[in-house]
């Protein structure tokens, strides 16, 4: 007895050095969770596209005439101005053809002069009753045949002029060249095409506006003449590239095609970005981002939406501050943080928030202290 009574006295001793020396003794702990009042709020949900970039004026460049290629004056990817000059074709052909029609148009002006001489005395004589009028008749016409090979040589001569202009190939626009597939001597011809020229001091990224837009358009009931308004309606639009860059410059709709694609039930839409530092370029392709306001939703954090297979269900605390699952329908914000929930909660409704995901049915998540906070 003796010995269980000094086990006992230094057990207490123990306990009382411990506290005396300031060790805190382990406590029993209750996990927090937080949890927040579902509430109704204004949204801006960002819609995406896929597009593709195009020039304002995209052109593909092929000579008008045939004959052996003499100088490329322009490189792949380079800028520049409306009537520089872009090829240029061997142009001796092209030349020899206009002196000749300016000798013919000179043979025809002397044939048009006899006859005009000839018709004018004729018709003095005529006057004089010393000719037929057969003779008269004849001579005029004669005249009228001169008048029209003057008229179909000057237009030789202007064709053979624009021959001649055709060696030589400017740009229709300002822009950028692409791809040229020809080298200084090839033979060429008005089906070759020697560059595409990209007017990319405006771009246009082209995408196609899904099913569920063109039914919201059916039923709010637009109008054929309405849907010109309804774009300049349309929020400024962002382009993002393949990489995730952002360009600076925002871009607005300025079309809507009003035939839906028959193999793909869209239609395609234009968003217009200005260019001009020519960063964008024909062909690059990226994603369309443009934001619309939606009233009225509930929006929940991501971390407190549980994942259960193709499920997702919220944790929603009762009045005996204990958690029932709940399921839930969710609609992606675009942002990366908050999910919309669509259907599962009622406005009023208390759910957890942090530590959603260690929440197990029927747990107290509340507790008086917390409860008291809240109120």
């Amino acid at each position: 007895m003796k010995m269980k009574s000094l086990k006992a006295t230094l057990v207490l001793c123990t306990i009382a050095g411990l506290v005396s020396c300031g060790v805190n003794m382990p406590k029993e702990t209750q996990s927090s969770f937080e949890t927040m009042t579902v509430k109704k709020s204004d949204i801006e949900l960002p819609y995406k596209f896929s597009a593709r970039m195009k020039g304002q004026n995209d052109v593909t460049i092929t000579p008008q005439v045939s004959g052996q290629l003499m100088k490329i004056c322009v490189t792949e990817g380079q800028q520049v101005r409306k009537g520089q000059v872009l090829f240029i074709i061997d142009s001796r052909n092209a030349q020899l053809e206009l002196e000749a029609a300016k000798a013919n148009l000179q043979a025809a002006q002397a044939q048009e002069n006899s006859a005009k001489l000839e018709y004018e005395s004729n018709k003095n004589l005529f006057e004089k009753k010393i000719v037929s009028s057969y003779m008269l008749n004849n001579s005029e016409n004669t005249y009228k045949q001169a008048q029209a090979a003057v008229a179909q040589a000057k237009a030789a001569v202007n064709r053979a002029k624009v021959n001649l202009g055709f060696c030589t190939i400017t740009a229709p626009v300002s822009g950028i060249t692409g791809e040229v597939p020809v080298r200084t001597g090839d033979q060429v011809s008005p089906m070759s095409e020697l560059t595409m020229l990209s007017g990319n001091t405006t771009m246009y990224a082209e995408f196609s506006v899904t099913e569920a837009i063109i039914e919201a358009l059916v039923q709010s009931g637009m109008k054929a003449d309405e849907v010109d308004k309804y774009i300049a309606s349309l929020p400024e639009a962002t382009f993002v590239m393949k990489n995730g860059t952002e360009y600076p410059h925002k871009g607005r709709v300025v079309s809507l095609t009003g035939v839906v694609n028959a193999s793909t039930g869209s239609l395609t839409a234009k968003v217009s970005f200005p260019n001009p530092d020519g960063h964008l370029y024909s062909g690059i392709q990226g994603t369309v981002v443009m934001s619309f306001a939606e009233k009225d939703m509930i929006v929940v954090p991501q971390f407190a939406v549980v994942r259960l297979q193709d499920r997702a269900q919220v944790y929603k605390v009762k009045a005996d501050s204990t958690a029932t699952a709940v399921e839930v329908t969710t609609e992606d914000t675009g942002n990366g943080k908050d999910f919309i929930i669509t259907s599962g909660l009622n406005e009023g409704d208390k759910i957890v928030t942090v530590g959603a995901n260690n929440v197990t049915e029927g747990q107290r998540v509340l507790f008086p202290e917390e409860v008291k906070n809240e109120e």
